[in-house]
Parts: structure tokens; sequence; C-alpha cells
């Protein structure tokens, strides 16, 4: 029997890897929708949607490696079913693959515009390779770009459309730009440095209307600008106005993949939910990456973390628990990101946060951000700042109480705070 991983991304791919690192010999069946090698995705929306990196560094492992392991790809045909009671897998090819132990990393899909006009030509997500190239060709054109939300996907992509020429605004409900992630005060830098680059915020509004292009008049302003009907033209908003739009990138968040995991009659809720060793109730399933909710024993509560770090940690912990190790998974945290000139990386959770204090200069963007709650850190971002990721992290885990002017003081090392 044979252990079956199905979602081949950074998740899956690293799940082999420790299965064959830790020893285990037998039979291993990787399972992709899509036809690519294994990838990961933060290059997308970073350094090969800006040009600056090559499409051969996503990649997770050389495409040779999957068969000196002796790790059978079975890419491009996806999962449609889960049998426990036989314990095997359905594919889409009519096929099945038997497991002793199975492992979903069936990662997550973005939301879908449901406005008028969603489907026009244009209209660009933001997940796989061919959604980066299309993206990457259609900055390279030119003209305005409208963003819909002001998340990391949406902040990355409207840093590269700037950095390729094009004119961008960004909508976006909320008041700042990451406002549920950092908090409207530290959202704000973010705000304040994009518009520094031109890019133009249109905060509390909603995309409300894609509205095509017409045929253009012999002459007229649209004469010569390649538009044809069924492409998206203007984007009408909650306020009244209209935006005039070449390209429209939607970046409101995702969906986890559970449809697999539901229907097997798992326990799903905003993810696959899993115990500390990312097991599900089934004794032989687990969940890693962005459809896992799993307990965090560091949190205290069950959380679904979409960034790299999580997929590219979770997978190894699923794999180890599958062969039985003793895995707890409690992990601050992390996600970092490349906008302009500014590189941040940020540990832990704001959630119930009650004070913000921060060491170095916001204004020359190289500073560290903490939260605090009740005199403890819960987060802490580094801009600019590099190698503290483990002192703010021991930090976050150690609960301890500090004082905020040590903290704010640059001459205090984190160790000693």
């Amino acid at each position: 029997m044979a252990i079956v991983i199905i979602g081949a991304g950074l998740a899956g791919a690293r799940a082999a890897e420790t299965l064959r690192a830790e020893g285990y010999t037998g039979e291993l069946v990787l399972v992709g929708a899509e036809r690519e090698h294994p990838y990961e995705r933060p290059p997308l929306s970073k350094g090969y949607l800006q040009g600056s990196a090559e499409l051969s560094s996503v990649y997770v492992h050389e495409p040779g490696w999957y068969g000196e392991q002796g790790v059978e790809l079975r890419l491009g045909v996806a999962a449609t079913a889960i049998d426990r009671a036989a314990r095997r897998v359905l594919l889409a090819d009519g096929s099945a693959l038997p497991y002793e132990r199975l492992l979903l990393a069936t990662g997550a899909t973005p939301r879908r515009l449901q406005v008028p006009g969603a489907d026009l030509a244009g209209v660009h997500y933001l997940r796989t390779i061919a959604d980066s190239q299309a993206l990457r060709e259609a900055f390279a054109r030119g003209g305005e770009v409208v963003i819909a939300g002001a998340g990391w996907i949406g902040l990355e992509t409207a840093a590269a459309a700037r950095q390729a020429g094009c004119e961008v605004t960004v909508v976006e409900p909320d008041p700042a730009p990451l406002y549920r992630v950092l908090g409207p005060e530290v959202g704000g830098i973010f705000a304040r440095l994009h518009e520094r680059h031109g890019v133009r915020f249109r905060f509390g509004a909603a995309v409300t209307e894609l509205r095509g292009a017409e045929p253009a008049e012999p002459g007229g302003e649209d004469a010569g600008r390649g538009l044809a009907p069924g492409r998206v033209r203007e984007v009408a908003l909650s306020t009244g106005e209209v935006l005039r739009a070449d390209t429209v990138v939607a970046g409101i968040g995702v969906t986890p993949n559970v449809e697999l995991a539901r229907e097997a009659g798992l326990e799903v809720d905003d993810g696959v939910v899993t115990d500390a060793s990312l097991r599900t109730a089934d004794p032989a399933i687990w969940a890693a990456g962005d459809v896992a909710r799993s307990f965090n024993p560091l949190l205290g509560r069950h959380i679904r973390v979409e960034h790299w770090a999580n997929a590219r940690n979770g997978g190894p912990a699923a794999a180890r628990a599958m062969l039985g190790e003793r895995v707890v998974y409690d992990r601050v945290p992390y996600f970092y990101s490349d906008q302009f000139e500014l590189g941040m990386e940020f540990s832990g959770d704001i959630t119930g946060h009650d004070e913000i204090v921060y060491r170095g200069s916001v204004e020359d963007l190289e500073f560290i951000a903490f939260w605090l709650r009740h005199g403890t850190v819960v987060a802490a971002m580094n801009v600019n700042v590099w190698e503290v990721v483990a002192d703010l992290q021991a930090l976050i885990r150690s609960g301890r109480p500090v004082e905020a002017k040590r903290l704010a003081d640059p001459n205090v090392p984190l160790a000693e705070v």
C-alpha cells in the first residue's frame, strides 16, 4: 500500500521530499491537477512577475528529482473522490489509487469577482504560473490597471504594474491596505509607500460592475488602442465613480479547496480540520498547507495559514507524523513581502492586540513594529531590518511581559528585552 499525496504544490512536494529523507521506501504517489511540476507561488507575484527571476527558479525540485527518488507524479489529473472505507483515491481519468496513508495538500483557489462583466477578457487572477505569465504580458502593454483588493496580492501586483510603467488604481472596501492583517496604523505605512510611487487608492469602495469596450470610432480617443468588444474597458465602483481600465486584477482572497474532504465526510470549517499533528479525525488522513485548519498549541486555537512558510514547513511536519513520529506543529505564523524599496517579514498574529511599539525609523522604512497584548509581544514585523526573525519569534513564543521603552530602544538587544 502506498502513501498518496493529493496536491502537487509546495506542501505536497516538500512532504514527498521529507518522506524519502526520513527513510520511507514504499510506494509514493503525488497527484496534481496542474500539468506543471511542483512550484513555489511567492515568485509569481514578486520576482517572476517583475521580470527579475527566471521561471526555472520557481520549481521546488529539478524535474529529474522525482524519478530519482521514486516519486510517481500523476500530473494533469484531478482527484475526484476519496473512498475512505476502501482507502482509495479516485481520479478524473477513471483510475484509482489505493493508499495506506493519505495527505491532503489541495491548496486554495482565488475568490472570483461576483459582479456583472467579471467574465470579460482582461480580468486576471493570480495563482498559477500561467496567471503570472498572462499578467506579465498585460503589464508590458502598459495602460490603466485597476486592482480589486489591497491585500498582499493586490499590493505586490500593484508594485509590479507600476514598475512596468502602468497607471495603477487599487480599490479596497476597508479604510487602509492590509487592514485586517496589520491594522489601520501599519496599513497606512504601505498606503503612503505606494502613493509615493504613483499608485492611486480608492478606499471605502468596492467594484460593482466591469464594462466591456465598444468598437472604437474612427479618429476617436480609443482608435488604435486594440480594444475589442468583450474586453474590459471600465470599472464601476460602489461610490459611483467609473475608472478606465485596460487590465483588471482581482486579489480578493482565496477559498480553501475542501470539496474532496467534505464529500468524504471529514470535518471542514474554513479548511480541513486537524489536530496539532496535522491529522484529521480519520487516522489515515492528514492535511497540510493552505487547505489545513490546524490546532496551534502556541496560539491555543485552530488556525488556517495561507502563506508560503506554512506550506514549506507543514508538508514536512505532516510527512513525519505519517511515519509515526511525534509531531506538534506549533510554528509562529510567518510571511514576507517585497514592494518597491520595502522588504519585510512578519511573524505572529495581531488578534486582540492593544498596543503597537516601533523600533527604528518608520519614515526611512527601516524599523520593527511590535504588536502587544497585555504587555506581551504577539506579533512583529521587521521592515528592511534583517537577521532578526529568530529573535522576534523567540520573543513571541516566550509570552513574557516586556517594557515598551526597552522594546523601542535599538540599543537593547532583542534577546535582552
